[in-house]
């Protein structure tokens, strides 16, 4: 099928296909003699798992150690170690963001709490005093779990 089918097929744009071949991910892809990239069947299977893969918080770079150019050459004893090792990394990643909205909560509950003798900003003075020296107990997250969840709402 030609990229326009497939595009339309695979709900994606002719450029995130031409993208995802340009890096590796779509290998699948014949040229006729006037330049027209032809796929086969087995090309929309391979961006859904590219797709879904992304869903699931995997990078392109992971993906792309998953995905075999041929789906009858994929290895799946290689493949279970590493969804495992994916949905263990999702589970530090909630306990985290468990963490991390308790924090906010907390943080919530110290800020609506103002003294009725105390103006905003003394208040504020207040809570960051409490944040500060840990009064509030609110952990922090790592850049890289910040990351993480902007690349998740980007999908």
């Amino acid at each position: 099928m030609k990229i326009g089918e497939l595009a339309k097929r695979s709900g994606l744009t002719q450029s995130r296909i031409r993208f995802y071949e340009s890096i590796g991910l779509l290998k699948m892809v014949d040229r006729r003699p006037n330049g027209y990239r032809t796929y086969p069947p087995d090309a929309l299977v391979v961006l859904e798992l590219i797709d879904t893969a992304q869903k699931a918080g995997f990078s392109l770079d992971e993906i792309r150690t998953l995905v075999p150019g041929n789906l009858e050459q994929w290895d799946h004893g290689s493949l279970i170690p590493i969804l495992r090792r994916k949905v263990e990394d999702i589970e530090a990643l909630e306990s985290r963001l468990t963490q991390s909205k308790a924090g906010l909560l907390a943080l919530i509950a110290d800020i609506e709490a103002k003294p009725d003798d105390l103006d905003c900003a003394a208040n504020a003075r207040r809570v960051l005093s409490r944040m500060l020296t840990g009064d509030m107990g609110i952990p922090t997250m790592a850049a890289s779990d910040v990351k993480r969840l902007g690349q998740t709402e980007r999908t």
